[in-house]
């Protein structure tokens, strides 16, 4: 909703009209700004219209919304020859009628100041303050950028608002909002607004720790009882404190001598992230192509991409043979850069530009991959990742990300619906569909 920098509705309190030329050629008229406010009801809109219809009257803009029940209906009018009192007074006898209160201001037609550079600036918390709202909103008038439209994206599993930007530089607002977001406690993500926010995508998610619960390494280090071991130089190696490729073959050399029967029970022991069906689910009904890329192992990762029905998968490889782990891998590890290198082959083979990828990870070896994407989203992600990142999501649902693309938690569960896809047992702080 406007802030009241455009000049067309930021006047609603002025009454009054002003007389300047319409389109229609040959005869000349004013224009009219008129705001409806009040109780929702059905036929407002077309009622209203139908009472300052006489005399050719031209709509040249229209905007309505309705929040908890409450309508605010604005019209930019171009009354015929019965003139603007005439709609006036027909406008005012409707909103008398139907119980809601009718504003109106000096008429603009719209176009007069062009809607350029525009953003999306996606809010997430749990809870969502009103302070944090407040400061977000006061970075965004700062940086010389005007709100046109405000709207809630989902209640649950954590409130979500989009605001609709223009005048902004995408990522001047975006290092602005960074450091806000870290002040306040929120997640905040700004990507280009208009054609840039629709189209079909490509989806890449790291998998252990993003897209499931667990570090596949540790659950095969559990089995041979050097767990501890091998779990404390995975989380030097995921904070960046170690190079990956070395601290990979140091671990995977302790699972040598393994059954491979092994890596079926490892199978059957992965939790998948609350809320990763959800979101592969709904990106594949949109069109969009998932692709997961891991520095684990594809004999476990292949097997999740075909349960989920995700187009690409890249990991390492275990060398097994005679039946058992060598405690080697075979072939180019898939480290940082391998990552980022994935994320490139995977845009190439579905046709798409880079600026069309979303990447999403928690590690210090997801680093390349994010900052190639043209969207980078830290989830859960240690310090290191999370101030690099474009955005972040720090709560322990994957489908937030959803709403960072503009979606809103009504059209998933609607889509769920009509698919006859069961919503999972409520949990977190409000009924959040984990599937």
């Amino acid at each position: 909703m406007p802030d009241g920098r455009d000049g067309r509705l930021g006047a609603l309190t002025t009454l009054g009209v002003v007389e300047q030329p319409t389109r229609a050629a040959g005869r000349t008229t004013g224009t009219l700004d008129i705001t409806v406010t009040g109780a929702d009801r059905p036929g407002v809109t077309g009622a209203l219209l139908e009472a300052v219809s006489d005399g050719g009257t031209e709509v040249l803009d229209i905007q309505q919304v309705v929040v908890h029940g409450q309508l605010t209906l604005a019209l930019v009018l171009a009354p015929g020859e019965d003139g603007l009192a005439a709609a006036r007074a027909a406008a005012t006898g409707v909103a008398q009628r139907l119980g809601l209160k009718a504003s109106f201001a000096a008429g603009s037609e719209e176009g007069a100041r062009p809607r350029a550079s525009r953003a999306a600036v996606v809010v997430l918390g749990a809870p969502l303050q009103a302070a944090a709202v407040s400061a977000v909103t006061r970075s965004i008038a700062h940086h010389g950028a005007n709100i046109d439209r405000i709207r809630r994206l989902s209640r649950y599993p954590v409130t979500t608002v989009e605001f609709d930007v223009s005048g902004a530089d995408v990522q001047g607002l975006r290092t602005e909002l960074a450091l806000v977001a870290s002040a306040v406690g929120v997640d905040v993500a700004v990507a280009p607004g208009g054609l840039a926010r629709r189209g079909r995508r490509l989806v890449v998610l790291d998998v252990d720790s993003t897209l499931i619960q667990q570090e596949v390494i540790e659950l095969l280090a559990a089995h041979c009882g050097r767990l501890e071991e091998v779990a404390a130089v995975t989380a030097r190696a995921m904070a960046g404190e170690l190079d990956f490729e070395q601290s990979l073959r140091a671990r995977v050399s302790a699972l040598a001598g393994l059954p491979a029967s092994v890596l079926q029970e490892v199978r059957d022991e992965i939790v998948l992230t609350p809320g990763a069906r959800t979101l592969v689910r709904t990106l594949t009904r949109l069109g969009f192509t998932v692709g997961l890329v891991s520095g684990g192992f594809i004999e476990i990762v292949g097997d999740l991409a075909r349960e989920l029905g995700i187009s690409h998968a890249r990991a390492n490889r275990l060398e097994i043979r005679r039946g058992r782990l060598t405690g080697r891998v075979v072939g180019e590890v898939v480290d940082r850069a391998g990552k980022a290198r994935a994320l490139r082959e995977f845009a190439a083979a579905e046709g798409l530009p880079l600026s069309r990828t979303v990447a999403i990870g928690d590690g210090a070896n997801d680093l390349d991959m994010l900052a190639a994407a043209g969207l980078g989203v830290a989830f859960n992600a240690k310090p290191v990742v999370r101030e690099q990142a474009h955005t972040s999501v720090n709560v322990p649902f994957l489908d937030p990300v959803l709403y960072l693309l503009g979606l809103t938690r009504e059209e998933i569960e609607e889509a769920d619906a009509q698919d006859g896809t069961p919503t999972a047992a409520p949990t977190g702080p409000g009924p959040a569909s984990l599937g």
